[in-house]
């Protein structure tokens, strides 16, 4: 079943290797996410940026992630990284600019 999530932050994740990627999220996900690093499955996220804006970078972010994705249950056994094919990189590179981050 697809999402429809509407994204109003920007977090850092930081993957068990220790690299880390910025990702457009909610407060929901990242709650996923502070249960994965609990689980063991990611080191570390933390909220970068609160109450973005809803910019047609976002949208077109957003889109792209609900069309492609679900929001996990919370018996989750892994952590799915969202891939992103180059294009939707640079809207995700767009919508952290617009914000002042990486």
């Amino acid at each position: 079943m697809k999402s429809h999530e509407v994204f109003t932050l920007i977090e850092e994740i930081t993957r068990l290797d220790g690299s880390k990627y910025m990702e457009i999220s909610n407060m929901v996900q990242n709650g996923r996410a502070e249960l994965a690093v609990e689980r063991g499955l990611i080191k570390e996220v933390r909220i970068l940026q609160l109450n973005i804006a809803h910019t047609p970078h976002v949208q077109a972010y957003e889109d792209y992630v609900n069309e492609h994705y679900a929001m996990p249950e919370e018996d989750f056994t892994e952590f799915q990284e969202w891939a992103k094919p180059a294009e939707v990189q640079e809207e995700v590179t767009a919508i952290l600019h617009e914000n002042h981050i990486g």
